[in-house]
């Protein structure tokens, strides 16, 4: 059993709270006038999604969720789930697709993703810091907007949406951050 101590906790660590698997979505340091210092948790249950608050003394010791983290590469979508392989030994996973929530319109064929497991059950996916993806479709540019460096919302090969300059057209490939959804740039 691995434990840490209260005030190192960080969001996306996996810790056991109430003998249950839960991730931290939110930390924050408070420390009052008097008496001592705390944290103040935000949970998510791996189980169901519910969300949850705690509140430690800093000294506290908190039991770490074993996960562990599988390299794996998407295959594909199918309804509310996604499948994964293991590039080692060719097994597949089935992954539901509540576990992303918003990245999933960053999920292109054959990407490289970290599966995180806990107790042989599929508890998150970890996307790349960035990917590339190609415009499909591209609202013409308007004369004499240009000031401030202007963007314009195009669709991705995924369906999904970003706000690029205005000078990106239809068919050009764009990297995008994962955690944001931000342009980083054009790719050739």
């Amino acid at each position: 059993m691995i434990t840490v101590n209260a005030g190192n906790i960080t969001k996306g660590m996996y810790l056991i709270f109430k003998d249950k698997p839960h991730l931290v979505t939110k930390t924050e340091f408070m420390s009052p006038g008097k008496g001592s210092a705390v944290m103040r948790v935000k949970y998510r249950s791996i189980e169901n999604g519910a969300a949850l608050e705690f509140t430690y003394k800093t000294n506290e010791q908190v039991e770490v969720a074993d996960v562990e983290k599988r390299e794996m590469e998407f295959l594909y979508r199918s309804g509310d789930d996604l499948f994964f392989m293991n590039s080692k030994t060719f097994d597949q996973a089935e992954v539901p697709m509540s576990l992303i929530e918003d990245q999933v319109g960053y999920l292109i064929p054959n990407l490289k993703c970290w599966v995180l497991w806990y107790k042989d059950k599929a508890i998150g996916v970890g996307l790349p810091p960035n990917v590339v993806l190609k415009v499909i479709e591209s609202p013409n540019d308007v004369a004499g907007n240009r000031i401030n460096a202007p963007k314009k919302t195009v669709k991705l090969e995924t369906g999904a949406e970003a706000m690029v300059p205005i000078f990106i057209k239809t068919g050009e490939k764009v990297l995008i951050d994962t955690t944001s959804g931000e342009y980083l740039g054009r790719v050739k």
